[in-house]
């Protein structure tokens, strides 16, 4: 039991120090911004926190979230080697500092655009793992919000931006660069390891899992996915990670029915196909926690 305690304390650690502003805490003196082509206009940055996707072209710039903000210099650097332009827009797809830590930087130039909770977040103190999350400055905070859905038409393309509820927040935005054949998942999708659903937030497992479902029915097969965390991919790597997140809830749901505790079913663990999955941003024990809370605090 104790070995499962101290391992959701150090979980809780690790995803703090990545989620919440931690001033001189945090160290980025280390990273570089690696850019790839994607298809067509769009390109995706990565650095740390969640990947950035980039629209390059006659318009000027758009960008999808930003990372950190003492990474906003070295994201730049990184957009203008991609080619000229001004930069016009940038759309977050929830509100974590990994993904809009950057705002108060590029709000200074152009129109951030999100889902209606993502500035309720951002403009209201929150707490994250026991730490406050003061609100944005005003230089952060999305000027464009909406409820469901809005297109931009930039860059010789409609770009789509879908909320999709009850996911991993209350806000999460999907974005669909429909000439590009290009979709940015945001925190729906983290590829090739387990995700971070944000319970306190508006997340949840099931509603997560339909979501991803949703999109895997809604999407061309030949679309290129840019994932919140993780490399580029395509619509198998979704359907291999909504087959994970179907097989791992079932285990869990199963084992809660049978009156196996937490930590019984954090021993047992999870098929074996899904093992490595826990050596990435969750570890396994997390995960499994995870579904447990979301599955029985209803």
């Amino acid at each position: 039991m104790k070995r499962h305690v101290f391992a959701g304390l150090a979980a809780g650690i690790a995803l703090a120090s990545w989620l919440v502003p931690a001033g001189a805490q945090q160290d980025f003196s280390d990273v570089s911004i690696k850019s790839t082509h994607v298809a067509g206009k769009v390109y995706m940055l990565e650095g740390r926190g969640g990947n950035i996707g980039v629209s390059i072209g006659e318009d000027g710039v758009l960008i999808v979230d930003d990372q950190f903000a003492l990474l906003s210099g070295k994201i730049r650097e990184a957009i203008e080697k991609l080619g000229p332009g001004k930069l016009k827009f940038v759309l977050n797809t929830h509100w974590h500092a990994d993904h809009v830590g950057g705002n108060p930087s590029f709000g200074k130039e152009a129109t951030i655009v999100a889902h209606t909770n993502v500035r309720k977040r951002l403009t209201t103190k929150q707490e994250l793992f026991g730490r406050v999350v003061e609100p944005m400055e005003k230089d952060g905070l999305p000027v464009v919000t909406f409820d469901q859905s809005l297109s931009i038409h930039f860059n010789g393309e409609e770009i789509k931006v879908l909320h999709f509820p009850r996911g991993h927040t209350d806000g999460d935005s999907v974005i669909l660069f429909t000439g590009s054949n290009v979709v940015h998942m945001g925190d729906h999708l983290f590829a090739g390891t387990f995700p971070f659903i944000d319970l306190e937030h508006g997340g949840d497992v099931e509603g997560f899992t339909r979501n991803v479902e949703r999109l895997i029915e809604q999407l061309p097969a030949d679309m290129k996915v840019i994932p919140g965390h993780g490399p580029l991919g395509t619509i198998d790597t979704v359907k291999t990670f909504h087959r994970m997140l179907v097989e791992t809830t079932d285990v869990v749901r199963k084992s809660i029915a049978l009156g196996k505790s937490l930590a019984e079913i954090q021993t047992e663990g999870v098929p074996a196909e899904w093992q490595g999955w826990g050596a990435g941003f969750i570890p396994t024990d997390r995960w499994l926690e995870t579904i447990h809370k979301s599955l029985t605090r209803k």
